[in-house]
């Protein structure tokens, strides 16, 4: 009896799906989550759930607000800084360059706080430190722990950071919590996203 070429391929097709789905589920039956979880004998601790102690990336400071799962960490900020410290140019020295201002800072657009209430320079750099950022009680800030100041007006985002709802994780989803910090994503002098399509937009089909 001739078999037709079509029908062979669809055979062929089916036995590869049955193996491949055969295999699956034998290798989750055995090796699943749920399994590993049903079969345990003893309770497992922060040490047993990952394979192995990962370490925290370098450039990562303690942040210093505690959260529901513990402390965690975020990106340093003052080594992305161009021209830290900033009392190399901003000390009781005479300035000796011309048009120095518009050379060290000339391409900062501040566009922070609206046209109703907008920011200056000194509402977030100390005057007379210019290392540090400011609250707005006068108290030094260091520049790595900016989500501090940040979270004064930004309060709603500061405490959604916190919990881990804003901001990117950097790593370790198993073990230590590192994430961005708030200059990581947004310009401390122009914040706000420009409104944009996402990267994933398709557009729709035309019938």
């Amino acid at each position: 009896m001739k078999i037709s070429a079509f029908k062979t391929g669809r055979f062929w097709i089916l036995f590869l799906l049955l193996l491949i789905f055969s295999w699956g589920y034998a290798f989750s039956e055995k090796d699943s989550v749920v399994e590993i979880y049903k079969n345990a004998t003893a309770p497992f601790d922060d040490e047993k759930s990952v394979d192995s102690i990962l370490l925290i990336p370098d450039n990562t400071v303690p942040v210093e607000t505690k959260y529901q799962g513990g402390f965690f960490w975020t990106e340093t900020r003052k080594d992305k800084i161009e021209r830290f410290k900033c009392s190399e140019c901003h000390n009781n020295k005479d300035v000796q360059i011309a048009r120095a201002a518009e050379i060290a800072h000339g391409d900062i657009i501040l566009d922070h706080g609206g046209q109703d209430k907008p920011l200056s320079c000194y509402t977030c750099h100390k005057k007379d430190d210019r290392n540090f950022l400011v609250t707005e009680e006068g108290s030094k800030i260091d520049m790595d722990h900016s989500y501090q100041m940040c979270g004064q007006c930004h309060f709603r985002q500061k405490k959604d950071w916190v919990g881990g709802a804003h901001g990117k994780r950097v790593s370790y989803w198993a073990g230590t919590r590192v994430v961005k910090t708030c200059t990581s994503c947004h310009d401390p002098h122009s914040p706000l996203f420009e409104k944009r399509w996402p990267k994933t937009y398709s557009p729709p089909l035309v019938n």
